[in-house]
């Protein structure tokens, strides 16, 4: 993996960028699914950028790392921390998004996942797994499975509303080269998502979009108290990323 972390800024609300040079404290490839978040750490203000390296795709000697880059001012990045396997067989925990926990002083991650080993599989059963910290995200527990949450080796979208319900939105089904009964191409076709309201557990899957074609990788942003804009990509029943959708998406508390 050759890769390196680049940024932009824009003065105009978007209609024009510049490209920004930064400072890399942490040295090693990188791959990005999910923007910044604010954070404090020991008072001090952060944010925390979430990544993940798969070196061992190409080196023997690589790893399967998810791990979380910190910034004081968005122009300098250091590793902060690394998530923790899980206590029992290793997963490749990867594309993770973070946002609040439960409480006020707890943050969350909720990762897409494959087998660790055999990154062509899916763990078995199919599901993402979280990690949660309580000092900023400085320090991360041991990744366990999120077993309300289905995950088939495809990028999720994990958040919190201003609502205080968590959001998740997935593709369910197989992963995007096995069929299976009602999936005749495979995977990563109808968006899904449930949330949780506050105190509460997850609730019932519902649609966020489906069409009988390829959607996947999903991104949301909240511009009202449970009102959602919506970005994927989306193709043809048969072929994957022809093209971009967007929507709109309204949640309850």
């Amino acid at each position: 993996e050759e890769s390196t972390l680049a940024a932009a800024f824009t003065p105009d609300g978007g209609s024009s960028w510049t490209q920004v040079e930064m400072a890399m404290l942490y040295t090693g490839p990188l791959i990005l699914n999910a923007a910044p978040i604010k954070t404090d750490i020991n008072g001090s203000p952060r944010f925390l950028l979430p990544a993940h390296r798969n070196t061992l795709a190409a080196d023997p000697r690589g790893s399967r790392d998810h791990f979380i880059l910190s910034s004081t001012s968005l122009l300098e990045w250091r590793l902060e921390a690394f998530i923790p396997q899980p206590t029992s067989a290793r997963v490749f925990l990867h594309e993770g998004n973070i946002a609040k926990g439960d409480t006020e002083d707890e943050l969350k991650i909720v990762m897409r996942t494959a087998d660790y080993d055999q990154t062509n599989l899916t763990t078995s059963p199919p599901q993402a797994y979280s990690s949660v910290s309580t000092d900023g995200g400085h320090t991360w527990s041991a990744s366990k499975p999120e077993t309300s949450l289905h995950n088939a080796k495809a990028k999720g979208y994990f958040g919190k509303s201003a609502t205080g319900s968590h959001i998740y939105v997935y593709n369910d089904g197989p992963a995007q080269g096995d069929t299976a009964p009602g999936f005749p191409n495979g995977g990563r076709t109808s968006l899904r998502y449930k949330t949780k309201p506050a105190g509460g557990v997850w609730g019932k899957e519902q649609t966020l979009y489906h069409a009988g074609i390829k959607n996947s990788y999903p991104t949301l942003h909240e511009v009202t108290p449970g009102d959602y804009r919506c970005v994927w990509d989306s193709g043809t029943a048969t072929k994957p990323r022809t093209h971009i959708h967007f929507g709109k998406l309204r949640i309850t508390p």
